[in-house]
C-alpha cells in the first residue's frame, strides 16, 4: 500500500513538473492600443520605445532594466537619459535601432510618422501600438506591457496605485459644477486638443469640459475668434517664462470670462499630455485649478 501511494505522488509530482514547464514555456498574448493581437514566445528582453509616454510606461511596469533604445525628449525617469536615443518624431535611426538588437518594439500610434511605422513594421520585430485615450488605459497599458516584459507583479501595483490616486479625484471633483475648459497646447498656431485625447478625460475627473471635444481631429488648429466665441470659463495651458506668449495671449480680450474672473491657468504640460502613471500628478493639478475658478464665480 505505502509503495503504490508512493509510486501514486511521485507519479503526481512528475505530470506538475511537466505542466509547470510547459506553462514557464507559454507564448506571450496581449492586444494592444490598435486592437492587434502581440504574441512572444517569452518575455521581452531588449525593447525599443519610440516616445517619451512608452518609455515612462515601461519603467513604471517593472521594465526599465529592458529598455535598450528610446527617442528623443525621454527625459523621465532620470535613468531613461542615459539610454541610446534612436530618433525623434521626424526620424529615426533604422541602423541604430537594429545594432541594439530589440525583441519588442513599443510605438506611439499617431506620434510617429505612417512612414517611421511602415519601416517599423517592415522589420519583422513584434510591434506594440501604443495610444492611451482614457485615463483607464494607462492602467490597462501598464498590465499589458507587465505581461510582455514578465514583469506581472511589479506592474499590477503600479496599476493598482494610479487607479487608485484617479478613483479618490475623481471622487473628489467629478460631480462638482463643470467648468468650460479651453485647453491651449500652443498659441502661434493656436492648437488645442479634442474629446478623443486623455486631456479630456483628466477633464472630465475634475468637472471641466473641453469647449472644443465635439471637433473631429486630435490636435485641431483654432482660431482665436472660435475661442471667444465659444468664451470659456477657463483657459489651460502649459507653463511658459516670458509672461507674453502661452495663455498671456488672452490677457488683452477683456471681455473673455477667463479673462475676466482671472482663470488663465499655466501647469506642467507633460503631466498631462503624456499617458503615463504621473499623469495622475498632472490631474491632481487641473483639478486644483478648476476648483479655483469654481471660488471665482460671483
Amino acid at each position: 500500500m505505502i509503495s503504490s501511494a508512493l509510486r501514486r505522488c511521485r507519479l503526481a509530482l512528475a505530470v506538475l513538473g511537466v505542466a509547470l514547464c510547459a506553462g514557464a514555456g507559454a507564448a506571450i498574448t496581449v492586444q494592444d492600443d490598435a486592437g492587434n493581437t502581440v504574441t512572444l514566445a517569452k518575455p521581452a528582453q531588449r525593447v525599443i520605445s519610440t516616445a517619451p509616454h512608452i518609455t515612462e510606461l515601461l519603467f513604471a511596469a517593472g521594465g526599465g532594466e529592458r529598455v535598450v533604445g528610446v527617442m528623443s525628449y525621454s527625459d523621465y525617469p532620470e535613468a531613461a537619459k542615459r539610454l541610446p536615443v534612436i530618433g525623434s518624431d521626424a526620424t529615426i535611426d533604422m541602423e541604430r535601432l537594429l545594432a541594439l538588437r530589440p525583441d519588442l518594439l513599443v510605438v506611439w500610434q499617431t506620434g510617429n510618422t505612417e512612414r517611421q511605422l511602415a519601416q517599423l513594421k517592415s522589420l519583422g520585430i513584434p510591434v506594440f501600438y501604443s495610444e492611451p485615450k482614457r485615463l483607464d488605459e494607462v492602467a490597462t497599458s501598464l498590465t499589458r506591457l507587465g505581461r510582455l516584459l514578465g514583469q506581472d507583479a511589479t506592474a499590477q501595483a503600479a496599476a493598482r496605485d494610479y487607479r487608485q490616486k484617479i478613483a479618490k479625484l475623481a471622487a473628489g471633483y467629478a460631480q462638482r459644477a463643470p467648468v468650460r475648459v479651453f485647453y491651449q497646447i500652443w498659441e502661434k498656431p493656436l492648437f488645442t486638443l479634442n474629446g478623443e485625447h486623455i486631456v479630456s478625460d483628466a477633464l472630465r475627473v475634475c468637472g471641466g469640459r473641453n469647449v472644443f471635444g465635439a471637433l473631429k481631429v486630435t490636435a485641431p488648429s483654432v482660431s482665436t475668434e472660435a475661442v471667444l466665441q465659444e468664451n470659456p470659463e477657463a483657459i489651460v495651458g502649459g507653463e511658459r517664462h516670458d509672461g507674453q506668449s502661452g495663455i498671456h495671449i488672452w490677457k488683452p480680450y477683456k471681455g473673455l470670462l477667463a479673462v475676466q474672473r482671472n482663470n488663465l491657468f499655466m501647469l506642467d504640460s507633460e503631466l498631462l499630455v503624456r499617458a503615463s502613471p504621473r499623469i495622475a500628478d498632472g490631474v491632481a493639478v487641473l483639478c486644483e485649478k478648476l476648483e479655483t475658478a469654481r471660488r471665482h464665480r460671483p
